[in-house]
């Protein structure tokens, strides 16, 4: 079942490593509406563990994000993010 939200919303699954984000994101949306902080770091160095790809992922994932709010269509970002620094982008955006 996908779920059908508003096309200004943004959807934002933290948790740790396990938690299930990727999961509940497969079942309930789009593959195209899911900015995964892992699957772009792979994208940027063929490896989602590459932890010196971080940077780059993120700064790739709000370059996304950013043009699919423009264009009114819903994006789903899900990352560990537990630290709150790092939330803290998103959240603004969110805002």
């Amino acid at each position: 079942m996908i779920l059908h939200l508003p096309s200004d919303a943004l959807v934002v699954l933290i948790g740790p490593s396990g938690a299930g984000k990727s999961t509940f994101a497969a079942r309930k949306f789009r593959t195209t509406q899911i900015l995964s902080s892992d699957a772009l770091r792979a994208m940027v160095a063929d490896d989602a563990n590459d932890q010196t790809a971080t940077d780059a992922a993120f700064e790739l994932l709000h370059t996304a994000l950013g043009m699919r709010l423009a264009r009114r269509r819903l994006p789903v970002v899900y990352a560990t993010s537990v630290e709150a620094g790092a939330r803290g982008r998103l959240l603004a955006v969110a805002r």
